[in-house]
Parts: structure tokens; C-alpha cells; sequence
């Protein structure tokens, strides 16, 4: 078995667990063959990402209890899927990005330099930053 890697080149840390975020729902943006979308870049959300994602069709703050979706609230750590997050990126919305979080697989799609320009070093508990 094969360790998922980083767009850095180190293992894959975690991203998110509050909400539990992954298209594994395993906390991590680990992907595979059956992960179409490509859920691999971890990103820290923020009003305007999740209001222009809403707008492009892809509503991520409205729950979605049949699916087990909670809805995302600015401040979650949520795997977005790489072509989203770079077409958010090109209207100038992209939301940060947590690099040892973010899969290498989203590189398939976002060049590392647009990633590392929205880099974000945050805690595991963002609440320890008030």
C-alpha cells in the first residue's frame, strides 16, 4: 500500500473532521479511481468562495441531511474538488489552501504556483487563533 502524497511531496495530512470533510468522508482529501470530481485540494472556506460556489450551481452551505452534509460555515476545512477550486481561483474568489493537506492528484488540475498563492499554515483547531 501505497502513502498518499502532498502537492509538497510529504505525506497527506489530515484536513478537516468538524465537519467530517474527504470524499472518503475520512478527514483527509484522499482520492482514488471512484472519486470522479477529484475532491483533493483542502481549503479553508470563506463567505465569498462558498457564495460563488452557490452561485456556479455548487451550493456548499446549504445541508444536505439525505447525504450526510451539514453545510459549510466560513472557517471549515473542507477537499474541494481541484477544477472548482481553480475556476473560483480564476474569478478571483479562490478560498486558502492548506498545501500538506492538498492531495498531489490536484495538480492533475491546479498548477502548485495558484495553490501556493492562496497558502494557509492553520491549526488543527482554528479556535486557538482568538
Amino acid at each position: 500500500m501505497t502513502t498518499d502524497r502532498n502537492v509538497l511531496g510529504g505525506e497527506l495530512e489530515p484536513c478537516g473532521t468538524d465537519p467530517m470533510t474527504g470524499f472518503y468522508r475520512d478527514g483527509c482529501c484522499t482520492t482514488g479511481d471512484d472519486d470522479l470530481g477529484s475532491h483533493t485540494v483542502c481549503t479553508v472556506v470563506t463567505k465569498e468562495f462558498l457564495e460563488y460556489q452557490r452561485g456556479v450551481g455548487n451550493d456548499l452551505s446549504t445541508p444536505r441531511p439525505e447525504y450526510g452534509f451539514p453545510g459549510l460555515q466560513p472557517g471549515d476545512r473542507w477537499c474541494v474538488v481541484a477544477a472548482r477550486w481553480l475556476q473560483a481561483f480564476e474569478a478571483g474568489v479562490a478560498a486558502p489552501v492548506v498545501l500538506a493537506s492538498t492531495h498531489e492528484r490536484a495538480l492533475d488540475v491546479v498548477p502548485l504556483e495558484a495553490l501556493q498563492r492562496h497558502a494557509v499554515d492553520v491549526p488543527a483547531d482554528p479556535s486557538s487563533l482568538t
